[in-house]
């Protein structure tokens, strides 16, 4: 007895059918790229705001340290009391 060969027969249908509509595929091409566009410089622009908050805190670190360095009273309450090391 020969062996019949079973035929895989799939019915090419569409694949919007098989799977519901999703929103991608309901925005027109443009519509898409537009909001990925914006997505994209919305994010360089909090990029942009943390690095100057960055920026802004670093230069006050600074501008205190300086100040700090400057008031005597700071500068005995945190030196090295033994003279010795100094001589």
């Amino acid at each position: 007895m020969a062996k019949k060969k079973k035929a895989a027969h799939r019915h090419a249908s569409p694949i919007s059918q098989d799977k519901p509509a999703t929103l991608k595929d309901m925005l027109r091409p443009g519509v898409l790229e537009e909001l990925k566009a914006q997505a994209a410089q919305l994010k360089a622009e909090e990029e942009t705001r943390r690095e100057q908050r960055r920026k802004e805190a670093e230069e006050a670190r600074i501008a205190e340290q300086k100040r700090l360095e400057n008031d005597f009273e700071y500068l005995l309450k945190n030196s090295d009391l033994d003279w010795k090391k100094y001589k």
